[in-house]
């Protein structure tokens, strides 16, 4: 059960708090040396990489901007030696009283793709991993989200649709001049992953060959 009792001041989202949720009692199960999809960290990294990034201010650049990558590095590094226990309390209780991210349109927005991903990472860093099913509404709130994600796709040399199943598509990326394009194809979540980059995702990539085969060579994701 979520620990609600530090959150009973300021609005949240229901979603981003489900995912965050679901995320720390998967934590419980697995312990803090699990794998993890995210290059370099067991679930204990992961952890305090979620604790840093809502509390810590002073590192939140370093998570994009790579020249600044080494102070956020050493902070996520120091946290990630506490005690097990207290490291899932605290990402369960989410960021301090006066973070923004306490306020429900804040939180939306910034925590419920980041921890449906993340409890993805954990869920998937093993070999029998299935895709969960989710509901009919939370499939379309990510597929909304999709629309933005042209950035994610900077580095790809082609121009990139998303597509549902259903027919639904975002164009996040024009075909760049003198290039094709390609389209990839599955449900919303599966698309979120395979556009931060996580090949653990059940996404269909489909254009000419060259095309195809340009984007898969390409780095995918910040």
């Amino acid at each position: 059960m979520t620990d609600t009792s530090n959150r009973s001041s300021s609005p949240v989202n229901a979603r981003a708090q489900s995912e965050r949720a679901l995320l720390c009692d998967l934590f419980e199960v697995v312990g803090p040396d699990a794998p993890t999809l995210c290059e370099g960290w067991a679930t204990r990294d992961l952890a305090a990489h979620l604790i840093v990034r809502e509390g810590r201010l002073d590192t939140s650049f370093g998570i994009f901007i790579p020249p600044l990558r080494g102070w956020t590095d050493h902070v996520i590094g120091k946290t990630a030696k506490k005690d097990w226990a207290t490291l899932i309390g605290k990402v369960r209780n989410g960021p301090p009283r006066t973070s923004m991210m306490r306020i429900a349109s804040v939180d939306g927005a910034a925590n419920t793709l980041e921890f449906a991903i993340h409890h993805e990472d954990v869920r998937r860093a093993v070999p029998d991993w299935t895709p969960r099913d989710i509901d009919t509404d939370f499939a379309d709130d990510i597929w909304a989200r999709l629309a933005k994600f042209g950035q994610l796709f900077r580095n790809v040399n082609v121009g990139v649709t998303l597509a549902r199943p259903n027919g639904a598509t975002h164009v996040v990326k024009k075909a760049p001049e003198g290039h094709g394009s390609v389209t990839l194809t599955g449900e919303p979540l599966e698309l979120a992953l395979r556009s931060y980059g996580r090949m653990q995702s059940q996404v269909t990539v489909s254009g000419d060959d060259a095309d195809v085969a340009e984007f898969e060579k390409s780095r995918v994701g910040f």
